[in-house]
């Protein structure tokens, strides 16, 4: 007996052990049971959007322009080449997409798939030459008329030379009926969540970046063709309505009826935190107005509006002056939903006690989000689990992205992971997406500061731009040529503009340094260069006069310049289609300077218009010229449309 009951204290300390491993057990196999979720999510997505591919091009002898003028040529060589290798080498897997490249000295495509096709033959045992593999492809490949011919040379590099014809009649169709996509079979009803600024503090520098990115990712999803819900996720709720409204009390008794003159809110803010850290009777009644005003009290409320509206009415005053169109919807909004969501977590067991706390955990995650605080009251992580929630079971959701800065992935992943956990978020059906990007560097590469330190006042920000625009303006005399009305257009175009393309031109992953003497220069990728290369064409077809009516001659591609402009610019399609992939717009400001650039060489090097040496009239138009002018007027004012600038007539 005596025996037995030595071996009970082990018995049990064996049976925690296995208690740990099987919890320990149940951890990995839940994990890996997401991560499985996932990865056939993507292996379906991937299955349909080859088929699609495979469907619309294996076949392709035409490429039909006449439901929409986006053609993206690199694709349809992508897939003509990726059936061809897969009917010269079925037996290969893994093969993945073929490299199509543009630009090649030696043609106009540049296929080189031969070298990683030739590895894989020789890990099965069997060693064929780059160049009869190139050729095999190319036996395999099938026809289409962007094509005009394909050859191999060199070690198995295939050229492709594309058909002039073709490319003329797409670029007609943009001339005849401007730039506009093929509608979507399926379009997405996609939430894009930027700026969000705080009420009672000013817009700074900080919520530049956020606002920038955010509509021009919102133009180019609108823009293809989906169903796009912009949102303001305001932080118009919290303890900080506390103070505000007890100083409000304090300073305006008389605010139920009378409008209080709060014009600086940002100072009103400060002198409320002031108070609140220093006297402790402040304090209590602040405590005591976030209670009333979460528990609805008409007085407090009313308070509460009076504070947004004073803050709103500055917000949208930057939103005017920047193109901005977006939707407010709050922390505020959520306030019951916070309430729902919580109660939901906790009866599925999905909360646990941390001090007084009630914390969430995801067993990929390796930090909790707190849902509510030791004192009862909700977090940052409560609204955006409701948000998320409200979003994807009210505003039918097919894919949400936030854009905010690279210091808060953590916490969307945590959100992200967490969301999965529970079940609100179904990443089979809903894709949420992280768009992070880098801070603003003074010409110090420090953060962007004032002179005393303090953050940049971004209605400040664009006072100075709209300042240095005309400075600038007049330096060059344009002053002289402009009506005041153009002058206006011109300098808030350029200030603006300015602004938003030195952001977008960089990846927004990377830090970047705000300097108005580099972002106003007139050479070099910036704002400045493109919108004079737009007013320099737009010109060109103006000084046409009545000779514009004689516009019917075929586009022109035959010279070199000529047949390099058409190409780059019916690269815009793939351009938009890699933003939608990594939300990256400085793909765009590429694109759109590349354009710039190719038609200064076309127009440096073809007549375009002939004129009396004597008299300055017209004798001569190239028509296909200037047609080629007109299409390329269309997509750099398209392009620059889709990054929130404004283009205009005269500069």
């Amino acid at each position: 007996m005596d025996a037995i009951l030595d071996t009970i204290p082990q018995l049990i300390k064996d049976i925690e052990q296995l208690e740990d491993l099987k919890e320990e057990k149940e951890n990995e196999r839940q994990a890996l049971e997401t991560q499985n979720q996932k990865l056939r999510y993507r292996l379906k997505f991937l299955k349909e959007a080859v088929a699609k591919e495979s469907n619309e091009k294996s076949n392709m002898d035409s490429v039909n322009i006449e439901d929409h003028s986006l053609i993206n040529l690199h694709s349809i060589l992508i897939s003509l080449f990726s059936n061809a290798i897969k009917k010269a080498y079925p037996t290969l897997e893994d093969i993945g997409q073929p490299a199509v490249s543009a630009g090649s000295k030696f043609a106009d495509y540049q296929c080189n798939a031969s070298m990683q096709i030739c590895k894989l033959l020789k890990a099965k045992g069997e060693n064929v030459s780059p160049n009869a593999v190139a050729k095999k492809v190319v036996e395999c490949l099938g026809q289409c008329d962007i094509i005009e011919k394909v050859d191999v040379s060199g070690p198995g590099f295939i050229n492709v030379w594309l058909s002039r014809n073709k490319l003329r009649e797409i670029l007609q169709y943009v001339l005849e009926n401007k730039l506009k996509p093929k509608p979507l079979t399926n379009p997405q009803r996609v939430i894009i969540d930027f700026s969000s600024p705080n009420v009672a503090k000013e817009m700074h520098v900080g919520h530049l970046r956020s606002t920038i990115i955010g509509d021009s990712l919102s133009r180019v999803f609108e823009f293809i063709g989906h169903d796009v819900l912009r949102l303001n996720h305001i932080g118009d709720w919290g303890t900080q309505f506390g103070m505000l409204i007890a100083l409000l009390q304090d300073k305006f008794p008389d605010y139920k009826t009378v409008s209080p003159p709060i014009n600086d809110l940002q100072e009103f803010y400060k002198q409320s935190k002031v108070l609140f850290d220093s006297d402790p009777e402040f304090k209590k009644r602040a405590y005591d107005c976030v209670v009333k005003l979460q528990s609805m009290s008409p007085d407090h409320v009313q308070a509460w509006k009076l504070i947004c509206d004073v803050s709103r009415e500055e917000f949208q005053k930057i939103y005017k002056r920047l193109n901005i169109n977006i939707i407010e919807r709050g922390e505020s909004f959520y306030q019951s939903r916070m309430e729902n969501v919580v109660k939901e977590l906790e009866n599925k067991g999905f909360l646990e006690n941390d001090d007084g706390r009630k914390i969430m955990w995801s067993p990929e995650s390796s930090i909790p989000l707190t849902i509510v605080k030791s004192d009862g009251g909700f977090t940052y992580d409560t609204s955006d689990m409701a948000a998320l929630k409200q979003r994807i079971e009210e505003e039918k959701a097919d894919r949400i992205i936030y854009v905010t800065d690279s210091g808060q992935s953590v916490h969307f992943e945590t959100l992200k992971k967490c969301a999965i956990h529970c079940g609100i978020l179904d990443p089979s059906k809903v894709l949420m997406d992280f768009v992070g990007f880098g801070v603003v560097l003074g010409e110090d590469k420090k953060k962007f500061k004032t002179r005393s330190g303090d953050t940049v006042r971004l209605v400040g920000l664009l006072d100075e731009g709209v300042k240095r625009a005309r400075d600038k303006l007049v330096e060059k005399g344009r002053d002289k040529v402009l009506t005041d009305e153009e002058l206006e257009l011109a300098e808030t175009a350029v200030a603006y503009g300015c602004i938003k393309y030195a952001d977008l031109c960089h990846n927004r992953s990377h830090d970047y340094i705000f300097s108005f003497d580099k972002m106003l220069e007139d050479k070099g990728n910036t704002a400045v260069y493109l919108l004079y290369a737009l007013t320099r064409i737009r010109s060109i077809i103006n000084n046409l006069g009545t000779h514009t009516q004689d516009l019917n001659e075929p586009i022109s591609l035959d010279h070199e310049k000529e047949w390099k402009l058409a190409k780059t610019l019916l690269r815009f399609s793939e351009v938009l289609s890699k933003i939608t992939e990594d939300f990256c717009l400085h793909h765009l400001c590429e694109y759109l300077y590349d354009v710039a650039t190719t038609f200064n060489e076309f127009y440096d090097n073809c007549y375009c218009i002939e004129k009396n040496s004597q008299t300055g009239e017209i004798e001569k138009v190239y028509t296909g010229r200037i047609l080629l002018c007109k299409i390329t007027a269309e997509y750099m004012n398209t392009g620059l449309t889709l990054l929130g600038i404004n283009t205009v007539s005269r500069m």
